[in-house]
């Protein structure tokens, strides 16, 4: 029985996967610190990226929701849930190997290429 192959096959090679999956997790803590120590890693630099629209993706929302009186307010906290939980999913995918996009906004641009 054959196997489906995952996101990562055929995309990144294990070598640069396994050379780099501290940086790539360290991306969500730092989105830069991946282009600046191994900018040749596809793989650190999709984890770059992920966690760069993250960041964006936070900052807008937190403008958004203040900006709205009462019921932003209001939702400030479980929107903060929502970037955390997004934020551990990426720092597990990082240092586990796994190139998977983020749920709800993994897929919708490519900063870094």
């Amino acid at each position: 029985m054959a196997t489906q192959p995952t996101q990562t096959d055929n995309i990144y090679s294990p070598e640069d996967i396994e050379k780099n999956k501290t940086m790539a997790g360290l991306a969500y803590l730092l989105f830069f610190l991946p282009l600046i120590t191994c900018p040749e890693s596809g793989y650190a630099k999709f984890h770059a990226n992920q966690s760069l629209l993250l960041t964006i993706a936070a900052i807008l929302g937190y403008v958004v929701l203040t900006i709205i009186p009462f019921i932003g307010w209001i939702l400030i906290p479980f929107f903060s849930i929502g970037v955390m939980i997004l934020w551990v999913i990426g720092l597990i995918n990082g240092f586990s190997g796994n190139a998977k996009h983020l749920p709800i906004i993994g897929k919708l641009f490519v900063i870094l290429k």
